[in-house]
């Protein structure tokens, strides 16, 4: 495949200073695209891309992103949202406050939905556009251990995102998702660490205990951030005009159906 597949391209990806984020803005880039990206801190933002210091966990975030964005492009042709994760504790679903609820719906669902809103318009407007929500396996597969929030709002996501597919695709914008299982990123090594504060074991323990969760690996290894960035790109470029309303699973071989 051509590495300069994204040539003129005018790109805003989420959460790109750390793991999947980071590699997709880092696989754009080398495509050609122009790129914006958001996090809280810009201080590890690739080179080459344009950061927004934003929190997108408040209202008024997508807006300022969304404003950002247009001003310094001209408009969006791809739209990623890779932001996400949990915070919350282990110990069950009773462990989980209304508090925790609200956190993990807001970052993992309502995050997504405000961006749409302020950036897809523009798509509209164009009769164009490509967007990717990364949503993840455990909308499938939740770990009642430590994940029952993130999981219901990543099960959201997935079916904003084939909603929104119907409304906007015959508009000319594609909408698709992509649900990683466990990926080697900064954000798993702190779901260990929260596992292991709560159980009171160690960091391979914790490790051990999400495999056996999860069912085991069959391809024996969580995946690289740029291999879930690989995928991504694919479905934001031209090489995938055809494909809307779908969900890519990218795990291993971790779900255990067809």
């Amino acid at each position: 495949m051509s590495r300069r597949d994204f040539e003129g391209v005018r790109a805003v990806v989420t959460a790109g200073t750390k793991g999947a984020g980071r590699a997709t803005v880092e696989r754009l880039l080398q495509g050609g695209a122009s790129v914006v990206t958001a996090a809280r801190s810009a201080a590890n933002t690739p080179d080459g891309a344009s950061a927004v210091e934003v929190d997108l966990t408040r209202p008024e975030g997508a807006e300022r992103l969304a404003r950002a964005a247009i001003e310094r492009l001209g408009g969006v042709d791809v739209l990623v949202h890779v932001l996400g994760g949990s915070s919350s504790p282990g110990g069950g679903f009773t462990a989980l406050t209304d508090a925790h609820w609200a956190a993990e719906l807001d970052l993992n669902l309502m995050t997504a939905v405000r961006l749409d809103r302020a950036l897809l318009p523009q798509m509209l407007a164009r009769g164009r556009g490509a967007v990717i929500h990364v949503s993840s396996i455990q909308r499938t597969l939740p770990l009642p251990e430590s994940t029952t929030a993130y999981a219901a709002a990543k099960a959201a996501l997935s079916t904003y995102s084939k909603a929104l597919s119907k409304e906007v695709g015959p508009k000319g914008v594609r909408v698709n998702v992509v649900s990683p299982g466990w990926i080697h990123t900064e954000a798993a090594d702190d779901l260990m660490r929260r596992i292991a504060e709560t159980t009171g074991g160690n960091l391979e323990t914790a490790k051990q205990s999400i495999l056996a969760a999860l069912g085991g690996i069959p391809l024996g290894r969580p995946a690289k951030p740029e291999e879930v960035a690989e995928l991504i790109a694919f479905l934001a470029s031209d090489r995938a005009l055809a494909i809307h309303g779908a969900e890519y699973v990218i795990d291993g071989g971790t779900v255990p159906t067809v």
